[in-house]
């Protein structure tokens, strides 16, 4: 008989993803177990049977992880949930010898700038970009109007559109607050602006091979002066040469990283010029945004145990949309959910926020009110759901208080 697949994942915490690969991974007949960044003196403080590991210390990762699961017991794959988990599973997974991305690669998905670097030698179409250090006074660009970034953050997060030297320095000023206490501090990156509609891919990698999941169209314009997403929607509207673009683009993208097993996450912008890859993460798409790709968690614990897989079975049109936080301060309540739900086209609407949480949008922020999900004959009838949807919500947030 044959002995039951074993796949660890790697999360940062138990929360919605790890959830969903929990529940994907009974249905795919996977034991899954699961490691995350917690102290290893509490015993099991969450009741998740978690192994704990620290994401500080990736090197020790692999030996904690085969002490928590003994000599005789074997692991048949790794995945991960996030930029560091990624990070960590490469380590582990290098030395566990499993497939998975290499560490190398993984780090040098995981920094803009190193991402940069390697786009540019492989002769991918690239912006103007540097480096500032944080410790430097800054004065302006070099070129305009250009966008500063985190060389570590995900989700448009820290990151600001400046047109002169006066916005320059005031969003140069407003991500060092942001990233004091990240991985990634010590330097700011800057980089020509890129016109154009943005795209978003979703995939696997297999022995250096790009399968394509999903390609999402971004409908909303992202022209700053910050980046929040809002909604997604699957299968593209583009041209069917354009999205053949995108894909060879992002799997030459993913060859210059060194990406070789496991799932990616890639940006993109499209103009007149060509396709622009913004990022690669080695990584699946964040938290519940996974809902608008049926069947994706499964999808991907079978290939981490066993390598290629077959894509899910097509359906018409979904969509998802993150809910946007319109300003600071203390979520209360919110009225109008039932009425977004009978929404034709409607799947589910799901309120994230918690009465009394602290709310901050971007470029401060790194949560969302919640999310809209859509299935539609159509994008454009998924994105007309999500918008009519979205216009049924009242959220009460009253301001913050400040802090004397």
């Amino acid at each position: 008989m044959p002995h039951r697949k074993r796949v660890l994942l790697v999360a940062a915490t138990t929360g919605y993803q790890t959830q969903m690969f929990s529940e994907a991974a009974e249905r795919a007949g996977i034991e899954l177990l699961l490691a995350t960044d917690r102290c290893h003196v509490l015993e099991d403080p969450w009741g998740d049977r978690a192994i704990a590991i620290k994401f500080d210390h990736p090197e020790n990762a692999a030996d904690a992880i085969r002490e928590s699961i003994g000599g005789d017991r074997r692991l048949d794959g790794i995945i991960a949930v996030g930029d560091r988990p990624a990070y960590v599973a490469s380590v582990a997974a290098a030395s566990l010898r499993l497939r998975f991305h290499p560490p190398q690669a993984v780090e040098a998905s995981r920094n803009k700038f190193l991402a940069r670097e390697r786009f540019r030698e492989a002769g991918l179409l690239q912006p103007e970009f540097y480096r500032i250090p944080t410790s430097s006074p800054p004065t302006g660009a070099r070129f305009y109007p250009c966008v500063l970034k985190p060389l570590g953050l995900s989700a448009s997060r820290g990151v600001i559109r400046a047109n002169d030297d006066r916005e320059f320095i005031d969003a140069f000023h407003r991500i060092r607050a942001i990233i004091q206490h990240e991985e990634m501090n010590d330097a700011i990156q800057v980089e020509r602006f890129i016109e154009g509609r943005e795209f978003a891919l979703e995939g696997v990698v297999t022995a250096g091979r790009l399968q394509a999941i999903a390609l999402f169209d971004k409908p909303d314009p992202l022209d700053g002066p910050f980046f929040e997403e809002t909604i997604y929607t699957t299968p593209s509207r583009e041209p069917a040469e354009i999205q053949a673009d995108i894909l060879e683009t992002t799997a030459r993208a993913i060859e210059a990283l060194g990406l070789t097993d496991g799932p990616i996450h890639a940006e993109m912008r499209v103009n007149d010029a060509g396709v622009w890859i913004l990022e690669v993460a080695a990584r699946p798409i964040g938290g519940l945004c996974a809902k608008a790709i049926p069947g994706l968690e499964e999808l991907l614990l079978l290939h981490a145990a066993g390598g290629r897989i077959d894509p899910p079975d097509p359906i018409l049109a979904s969509g998802v949309m993150m809910i946007p936080i319109p300003h600071e301060g203390v979520y209360q309540a919110v009225k109008g959910v039932e009425q977004a739900r009978d929404v034709p086209d409607i799947t589910e609407v799901i309120v994230t926020a918690k009465q009394g949480q602290i709310m901050l949008p971007l470029p401060e922020g790194k949560s969302y009110l919640g999310f809209i999900f859509s299935n539609a004959a159509t994008p454009a009838d998924a994105e007309e759901a999500l918008r009519k949807a979205h216009a049924q919500l009242q959220f009460e947030i009253l301001g913050a208080l400040p802090v004397i």
